[in-house]
């Protein structure tokens, strides 16, 4: 049984919850004044909380602040008097589960009652992922699959050696751990790894970036500066997206692979390294030698051994695995209490394509969890590529449409409606819009208002003008 307490919760909203609630068995209602509100939480313990906000509103925030310090758990619904853009972000910034206006109504407050109701939902029961750890406590690869299973042992077998290692795999599959896995667990683990990302480099830039330079050696070059290979003498260097090197940039690192030595820019003294290179792609370096765009013979000394990373949509429960280890990441993080994903959470997150991968599964994650104010991050929360409609394409698609409706019919209404052809046509186009989106949420208000993005209020007055009520 669930108690819900009302904190300075006036009398019409009080009875339009006991009304709401009034065939739901599993609710008591408990109801206190602010001044009241602290000890009764200590003493009864309720399951939720609702909050009035009404002046002063500073000393009833302190009252939310002092409630998710308490009882951080139970989720705070606010509610406030009138709408305040400063009031709402704090109160949610605060920790409130949501944020709502008087007047509410039954049917208002059982929608709430219903959300809150799923995010405290528990999620199939399952072992809680552990992460492996080394001695230090660094967390490595997360995942089960057979193909990830491989690349572990394989990493196991390069690491102890001094071979180059090439990396391939779709943007954010997590080619760069990878590397960070094959030093780690290398001789070479106590030494420096140094990553350069070839791409985000250009190209004038780059040699010197590998390479250093001499003073003098181009123009800006005012003294003499160490490159990667220098910096990372006795440890590892990692080449991210090397399909982007220059032909003369592939000419100077094969030499260093061969034999561990180089020049500065402008410079003649021979630098001699002793160094391990690991490098990646997110391309096919075969297709890559076939069109002239890069040498065949770096190629084949780039490729001592071979690790090829699946894209994370074809490595079924991982996404669930990895999801889980982002959640308690970033809830830790946000100093939340989101304890496991919906199980339509994880159907969504299991039949989505993940073009970015691991990295993009990380950014949802990260997002959903500052929208979620449950403990179960819930679909809504989930927020997808292919959910993002782009509303310029939408803008145009719709004057396009209304131009065809319009067009032929303007002679005749320039003549019965002038001096209100604008009023009389946007008021038709504002009836026919809330009128349908009655229809497509069941006349349901409180989500017509929201998908609209008005108030309540207007939405009542719009309805009552319009005859639709």
């Amino acid at each position: 049984m669930t108690k819900i307490l009302l904190v300075g919760v006036d009398d019409k909203t009080a009875l339009s919850l006991r009304e709401a609630v009034a065939q739901r068995k599993e609710y008591v209602i408990d109801r206190c004044k602010a001044e009241e509100a602290q000890i009764l939480i200590e003493r009864s313990k309720p399951g939720i909380i609702f909050l009035n906000i009404a002046r002063p509103e500073v000393s009833r925030l302190h009252l939310l602040q002092t409630f998710k310090r308490d009882a951080r758990d139970v989720p705070v619904i606010v509610i406030a008097e009138r709408v305040s853009t400063s009031l709402a972000i704090k109160a949610m910034k605060e920790g409130a589960f949501d944020y709502v206006i008087k007047p509410l109504d039954k049917t208002q407050l059982r929608a709430l009652l219903e959300k809150l109701a799923r995010t405290r939902q528990k999620a199939p029961s399952k072992p809680a992922l552990e992460l492996e750890e080394d001695m230090e406590g660094e967390t490595v690869f997360i995942g089960e699959h057979p193909e990830m299973l491989e690349i572990y042992k394989l990493i196991g077998r390069v690491a102890p050696t001094d071979v180059p290692v090439l990396i391939q795999g779709e943007t954010g599959t997590g080619k760069e751990l990878v590397a960070q896995e094959i030093h780690r667990h290398s001789l070479r683990g106590h030494k420096r790894l140094l990553a350069v990302n070839c791409a985000a480099i250009p190209e004038t830039l780059l040699e010197s970036e590998l390479f250093g330079h001499e003073a003098g050696a181009f123009t800006g070059a005012m003294g003499r500066r160490k490159g990667k290979f220098e910096q990372a003498d006795g440890g590892t260097i990692f080449l991210d997206e090397v399909t982007d090197m220059s032909p003369a940039t592939q000419s100077k690192v094969l030499r260093v692979l061969e034999q561990q030595e180089f020049e500065r820019l402008g410079g003649a003294e021979t630098i001699k390294v002793d160094i391990r290179i690991i490098t990646a792609t997110n391309r096919s370096l075969v297709k890559c030698m076939q069109e002239g765009g890069f040498r065949v013979d770096l190629f084949y000394r780039l490729r001592g051994a071979f690790i090829c990373l699946p894209p994370l949509r074809s490595r079924g429960e991982d996404v669930c695995l990895i999801a889980e280890y982002f959640l308690r990441q970033f809830s830790e993080k946000t100093k939340k209490n989101i304890k496991s994903l919906h199980p339509r959470t994880v159907k969504k997150l299991k039949e989505y394509s993940w073009k970015g991968n691991i990295r993009e599964l990380r950014n949802v994650i990260q997002t959903a969890v500052i929208f979620c104010h449950g403990e179960v991050l819930l679909p809504e929360h989930i927020f997808l590529e292919e959910e993002i409609v782009d509303s310029g394409e939408i803008q145009d698609d719709c004057q396009q449409m209304f131009t065809r409706m319009i067009e032929p019919l303007f002679d005749k209404l320039r003549v019965s409606e002038e001096g209100h052809l604008y009023q009389q046509l946007t008021s038709a186009l504002e009836r026919a819009l809330i009128q349908i989106t009655m229809e497509k949420v069941g006349k349901n208000q409180v989500k017509a208002a929201q998908l609209l993005g008005v108030s309540r209020n207007t939405l009542r007055d719009r309805l009552k003008k319009f005859g639709l009520s």
